[in-house]
């Protein structure tokens, strides 16, 4: 009997299979095509013959821990403890089931807003917790009072993914009081706060929980190497929580992975003395802008992208069909590979919406506005 009946293939990949067959440009899928940066993969020449390949400590190497916590000073002004408060992952997935698993009981509720990230829901069903999707507003934001009332005696954790993927939205101040007048009123309940996008901020940065008193102290951040630093195959990332949680996730952490790859820790300990990780934001803005522009003589409607790498746009004025429909149409009569928005919500909710991913080279961007300005 399977624990998860309602999981198949996911749509990524469906539309990169599709991609493939057809010859299309992926912009489906969230991983850059362009190169990792020369100095990274110099050195990870350099130290391959080095004696770095056996195990590492369980909660990971403490030069790395020690310049994450840097990073973490001077981009959030938050001191943290790297032997009870930093746990390097392999990759934020494993992060957030880890942490799902050490806080969800059984029957336990775990508040999710769609559309979500899809792996969030899974990995509560496995703890043997119920997640309890609460859809966001048509415009992505976020009505409180909805979320307010789904809370209960039952709920456990309420995860938030800011910057958001797939909308591309940021929280506001606003939302970052509502949310902590929230957890003050249920003064038991968890939040994991996903900012895997967190450097990949255009106009406004994203307010992290790294940066909120009131939030601090029940709070699981989950962060991301492979997106900071376009490297998502080395599946890599680290999860920062006060010391008395993350004594409980280490102990799952333990039997799941026990510790992460030694070569990229290693690697990336020293890599992090060579690039600032604030000026992420500028080079995808640049990304974001070009795609903007290439795309405004077409008939697609674009959305806000206030973070991440994604674009999100309504189709309304081209086709009539589902999303689903009208993405695998695009792939095969056009070449152009999307993710259609309605299998972010557990309802599959279809508002005509498609997301491109702009993490691509500016010659693939190119190519693919320009077969679909032709629509």
């Amino acid at each position: 009997m399977s624990k998860l009946p309602l999981v198949g293939t996911t749509i990524f990949t469906v539309m990169s299979k599709l991609a493939n067959e057809n010859g299309a440009i992926n912009l489906s899928q969230g991983f850059p095509n362009f190169p990792v940066d020369e100095k990274l993969t110099s050195i990870l020449k350099a130290i391959s013959g080095e004696a770095i390949h056996q195990y590492l400590p369980m909660a990971g190497y403490e030069p790395l821990m020690e310049k994450i916590a840097n990073t973490i000073f001077t981009s959030y002004h938050r001191n943290i403890n790297i032997a009870s408060e930093l746990l390097i992952t392999a990759g934020a997935t494993q992060g957030i089931f880890t942490t799902i698993q050490a806080f969800v009981s059984f029957e336990q509720e775990v508040i999710i807003l769609d559309p979500s990230y899809d792996c969030y829901a899974p990995a509560v069903v496995l703890a043997g917790g119920k997640p309890i999707h609460i859809s966001l507003n048509d415009d992505f934001s976020i009505d409180w009072g909805k979320i307010e009332n789904a809370f209960s005696s039952k709920t456990a954790m309420i995860i938030i993914n800011n910057p958001h993927n797939p909308s591309g939205t940021v929280l506001s101040l606003k939302d970052i009081e509502q949310l902590e007048f929230l957890l003050e009123k249920f003064p038991k309940v968890l939040l994991l706060s996903d900012e895997v996008y967190e450097y990949i901020t255009f106009e406004e940065k994203h307010i992290s929980a790294n940066t909120r008193n009131k939030l601090k102290d029940k709070t699981i951040i989950v962060s991301s190497f492979g997106k900071t630093f376009h490297i998502t195959g080395w599946k890599i990332g680290y999860l920062v929580a006060p010391s008395h949680l993350m004594i409980e996730i280490k102990k799952v952490h333990q039997f799941l992975v026990f510790c992460v790859n030694s070569v990229a820790q290693v690697a990336l300990s020293k890599y992090m003395d060579l690039v600032d990780v604030q000026k992420l934001g500028e080079f995808y803005q640049d990304k974001r802008d070009l795609f903007r522009n290439l795309m405004k003589s077409s008939k697609f409607d674009l959305l806000k992208s206030e973070g991440s790498y994604f674009q999100v746009a309504s189709y309304d004025s081209i086709s009539k069909e589902s999303d689903l429909d009208f993405t695998k149409r695009l792939v095969i009569e056009h070449k152009v590979a999307t993710i259609p928005m309605s299998v972010f919500n557990v309802d599959n909710k279809d508002k005509h919406l498609i997301r491109f991913c702009y993490a691509k080279d500016d010659e693939t961007l190119i190519k693919a506005a320009e077969k679909l300005c032709k629509i």
